[in-house]
């Protein structure tokens, strides 16, 4: 049998992107790079010696998951917390110029989370972090749940960007997965192990193998390890769908109503895989959000994360990249590669929203049980 063409599935999906709207909740960051040379070693320490040439700011964490949905297209609004610093007017400055809301960004009396790489010769010599990761007072945490409840009938999609630097917690997750479900509204996260059991009934999560591994006390070694680890999860949490990420391995595709599927990488080369898990949740929620199964979004997200691992530091992928990317692997196979036990999402494409005319009337339904 032939297999359908990729303009007739996968693609299709990509031309809806613009339309969606996501809240991106969670742990802003600002990626500071240092790029240089090193010709020789220090005589104070057997370190090497970067020639600084050039510096450059991306955002990072919660903030490169808003910055890979507007770059396919998106529209996205971040919340989250950053300081009263520099580092805060520059992470604001960025997100700004990609065109990203951030009305739900709170500023707080503690440093901005900032992750500087210095790189020289394509290869990170170190990474140096500033950072605090006690949880946000509940005074903090209520504002921000008031900005997610002021947003949540506007937007087809929320995203839980879970990096364990204070932002999710008990308090938010009660309170903003049991409004995204009221709402009937896309709700994905990406998990860190010790608020894993909060997650439960989210449309779907998207941890990497050792977080999968991590939330269940033990190693995820083998393909079956995964196998096992994912049903249980799934069981375990309610949730619609499980994508374990296993860097250059593929990933894994856990469904609640089909059978697993294992989906190889797509990567040619591998530059950097910084940010790629950002790329992955960032991606497969717009692709859920616009219409795609399950099946059909992970196979996106996967082309997308084959993108920018391809590329040097924290980097995105654009509607074009992935639209030739698609089209190039003639990958058409989400509907044919689904399990004969799974079944069809139904998710439809949202409606055109047109700014300023206020809120409209949602037409279209989500299945979230």
């Amino acid at each position: 049998m032939t297999k359908p063409a990729a303009s007739d599935t996968l693609v299709q999906f990509l031309p809806r992107f613009p339309r969606v709207r996501v809240l991106v909740v969670g742990d802003l960051m600002l990626d500071e790079f240092i790029w240089g040379k090193v010709s020789r070693i220090s005589p104070e320490a057997p370190v090497p010696v970067v020639w600084v040439q050039s510096e450059s700011m991306m955002p990072g964490g919660a903030a490169n998951v808003a910055n890979n949905i507007r770059a396919l297209g998106g529209q996205v609004r971040a919340v989250g917390v950053v300081g009263e610093d520099r580092w805060a007017s520059l992470l604001r400055s960025e997100l700004a110029a990609r065109k990203i809301d951030t009305s739900g960004v709170v500023a707080i009396s503690r440093p901005t989370t900032v992750k500087t790489r210095v790189i020289a010769h394509h290869q990170q010599v170190v990474r140096v972090d500033r950072e605090v990761k006690e949880p946000l007072p509940a005074g903090v945490i209520e504002r921000l749940i008031k900005v997610v409840a002021g947003a949540i009938s506007d937007v087809e999609a929320v995203i839980i960007e879970d990096y364990g630097k204070g932002v999710i917690t008990r308090q938010l997750l009660e309170a903003v997965i049991p409004l995204a479900r009221k709402h009937r509204t896309v709700i994905t996260v990406d998990p860190k192990q010790e608020h894993f059991d909060l997650y439960r009934r989210v449309t779907a999560l998207t941890p990497n193998r050792t977080e999968a591994g991590e939330a269940l006390g033990r190693e995820l070694e083998t393909d079956r390890d995964v196998e096992r680890a994912g049903e249980e999860i799934l069981r375990r949490l309610e949730c619609e769908g499980l994508l374990v990420t296993l860097g250059e391995e593929g990933m894994w595709l856990f469904e609640r109503t089909g059978r697993p599927t294992r989906i190889p990488t797509v990567a040619q080369e591998v530059f950097d895989v910084a940010g790629a898990g950002d790329t992955v949740i960032g991606t497969f929620t717009l692709a859920l959000a616009s219409g795609a199964t399950m099946a059909e979004a992970a196979r996106i997200a996967n082309h997308a994360a084959g993108i920018v691992v391809g590329k040097l530091g924290v980097a995105t992928a654009t509607p074009e990249e992935l639209g030739a990317k698609l089209v190039a692997a003639g990958d058409g196979r989400g509907a044919a590669d689904r399990s004969p036990r799974g079944a069809r999402h139904s998710h439809r494409p949202p409606t055109a929203w047109v700014p300023g005319l206020g809120r409209r009337t949602r037409r279209h339904s989500r299945s979230v049980t």
